[in-house]
C-alpha cells in the first residue's frame, strides 16, 4: 500500500522573487477597469483586461465584496517637547470598555493607533496634532502591545475627515494627493474603518458592475477593516513562528444565505480580494459558514483547507508576504510562482495600484 505524500514544508524563502522596482505602481490606471487582468484559472496564463471579467464568470456565480471604507487615518503633530509625531489610527473604539470598532456620528474619541516618534510617549502625556487637536496617551494596547491607546479631544472620525491624510502604503513614494482620496477607495465602500484599501476591488467601476448583473452574476458583501498589519513583514523562515496581525470582520446572514443558495445551484463563490476571502474562511472555521463578527488572525499557508471560496480576484503581492502564502495555498505554490514570473516578464504593474489576477482554487491541498 502506498501512503499519500505529506504536504511540503514551506519556508519564507519559498515565497521570495526578484521584482524590478519600476513595476511597483505609484498611481492607478487612468480608468479603473482598464487595468490588466492575468487569467490564472488554467494551466497557462492568459493576458486580459479587467473589463473582460464578466465573460470569465457564469450566470449564477456569486461575487463577494469587502464593503469597508478607507478613512484618512494618518495624522501629524508633535510632542510637548517639540518632537515630530506621525499617528496612524488603526481602530476607533465604540466605547472605553469595548474594543469593537465605532461608526461615525457616535462621538467616539478613543482609538488604537500606531505612532512614529523618536521616543515612545509615556501614559498621561499629551500629543498636539494638526488643527489644534490633542491626543492623551492612555497606554499600550493590541497584540504584543504594538499599538497605543489614545483619547482624542474631539470625535475621531471628524478629526480624520478634517485633518487626516489618505494612508497610502509604504511602497508608494508620493504624499497623498487629491486623486488618491477617490482612487484609493472602492466604488461601493460603505463602512468606515480601514487604513488600507481592499485593492482587488479598486478595479471595479459602474460599467463592470452593470455587465456582471446583465450576465446573471449576483453580488454580496462582507466587511473586513483592513489594518496596517497587512504590510507587516514576515521575519522568520519558520512560518509557524509568525504571529499574524488581527483585523475586525463581519459576515452578515444575508451573505451566508446568498452563498448557500449559490452552492445549492452549483454556482461558484468568487471572493474579491484576500480580505474578503479571509473574512469568509474565518467565519467557516467551525466547518460551516456562520454569520457573525469579531477579530480574525487567520494565517493561511499551503495545506489550508478552504471551505467557502472557489475563485479569487486579487492584485499582485509583496515578496515573502503572508498574502503570497495565501494565494499559494489557494491556487498552488508552483502555479503562483509561474504566474508571477509571467507577470514580471510581461510588465504587469504590482501592488495596491497595480493590475489584477483571477485564480481558481486547487482541488486538494498543495503538494508541489
Amino acid at each position: 500500500m502506498t501512503l499519500p505524500a505529506s504536504p511540503r514544508a514551506f519556508t519564507l524563502a519559498d515565497f521570495d522573487f526578484p521584482l524590478p522596482p519600476e513595476l511597483i505602481a505609484q498611481h492607478p490606471a487612468p480608468e479603473r477597469s482598464a487595468s490588466r487582468l492575468l487569467d490564472g484559472t488554467a494551466a497557462l496564463p492568459v493576458d486580459r483586461i479587467f473589463r473582460d471579467l464578466p465573460g470569465l464568470l457564469q450566470p449564477g456565480d456569486l461575487l463577494v465584496f469587502n464593503d469597508t471604507r478607507v478613512v484618512k487615518a494618518r495624522l501629524f503633530g508633535q510632542k510637548a517637547s517639540g518632537g515630530a509625531v506621525e499617528l496612524l489610527i488603526e481602530r476607533v473604539l465604540a466605547s472605553a470598555a469595548d474594543d469593537l470598532p465605532a461608526q461615525p456620528g457616535h462621538g467616539a474619541r478613543e482609538v488604537w493607533a500606531h505612532l512614529r516618534v523618536s521616543k515612545s510617549p509615556r501614559p498621561g502625556s499629551v500629543l498636539h496634532l494638526d488643527g489644534g487637536i490633542t491626543a492623551e496617551v492612555l497606554g499600550r494596547c493590541g497584540p504584543d502591545d504594538a499599538l497605543f491607546h489614545l483619547r482624542l479631544s474631539e470625535d475621531a472620525f471628524e478629526v480624520m475627515a478634517r485633518h487626516g491624510h489618505v494612508p497610502l502604503p509604504p511602497y508608494i513614494t508620493h504624499a497623498d494627493e487629491a486623486d488618491d482620496e477617490q482612487r484609493y477607495q472602492t466604488v461601493f465602500a460603505q463602512r468606515p474603518g480601514a487604513v488600507a484599501a481592499p485593492t482587488a476591488a479598486l478595479h471595479f467601476d459602474d460599467g463592470v458592475l452593470q455587465a456582471l448583473a446583465a450576465r446573471g452574476v449576483r453580488t454580496a458583501a462582507v466587511t473586513l477593516h483592513v489594518g496596517a498589519g497587512t504590510f507587516q513583514p514576515v521575519r522568520t523562515e519558520d512560518l509557524s513562528a509568525h504571529r499574524m496581525h488581527t483585523e475586525w470582520f463581519e459576515v452578515p446572514q444575508t451573505t451566508v444565505d446568498a452563498i448557500g443558495q449559490t452552492q445549492a445551484r452549483g454556482g461558484r463563490v468568487v471572493a474579491v480580494g484576500t480580505t474578503t476571502l479571509r473574512a469568509l474562511e474565518s467565519a467557516a472555521r467551525s466547518g460551516t459558514l456562520q454569520a457573525g463578527h469579531g477579530d480574525t488572525a487567520l494565517f493561511i499557508t499551503p495545506g489550508f483547507t478552504f471551505r467557502v471560496v472557489d475563485r479569487l480576484i486579487t492584485n499582485f503581492h509583496l515578496p515573502r508576504s503572508t498574502l503570497m502564502m495565501l494565494v499559494s495555498a489557494f491556487a498552488g505554490h508552483a502555479h503562483i510562482m509561474a504566474l508571477y514570473r509571467h507577470a514580471i516578464e510581461s510588465r504587469y504593474r504590482f501592488f495596491s495600484y497595480g493590475d489584477a489576477m483571477l485564480l481558481q482554487r486547487t482541488p486538494a491541498p498543495d503538494r508541489s
